[in-house]
């Protein structure tokens, strides 16, 4: 796959820690990705709506006002089945079996970050 085609991807990144947060869309965007941030799902629900291009979804998997990450990735999929999504965690206990994308466990290198991106984008085009 031609690396430039995987960079013009517009990534959704949705974490209530606003430093994971910023730090994630700093490293994605300084990648050369198009990067939009939220908060929590209020914020991230009229983007995932929208008509807007959307190729990936990185998302906390706990996050406040009861619609965990899992429960965002389920509504994004059914806007936008093809989106692929990666799942951040700080705890060590999650139910695995909800996710429908790999799930790194915080803090996680930005080597590692990359590697997984670029890989889960490179799927939406191979599919």
């Amino acid at each position: 796959m031609n690396n430039s085609v995987v960079r013009e991807a517009h990534i959704l990144v949705v974490d209530d820690d606003s430093v994971c947060c910023y730090a994630t869309t700093l490293l994605l965007q300084s990648a050369g990705y198009t990067v939009t941030s939220a908060k929590d799902y209020r914020e991230a629900l009229p983007r995932i709506e929208s008509d807007d291009r959307l190729d990936l979804l990185i998302t906390d998997i706990v996050m406040p006002h009861r619609v965990n990450g899992f429960a965002l990735a389920r509504m994004a999929r059914m806007k936008r089945p093809r989106i692929k999504v990666i799942y951040l965690t700080g705890f060590a206990e999650v139910p695995l079996q909800e996710a429908a994308g790999p799930v790194l466990r915080k803090p996680v290198s930005d080597d590692h970050l990359l590697t997984i991106v670029q890989r889960e984008l490179a799927s939406v085009d191979a599919a």
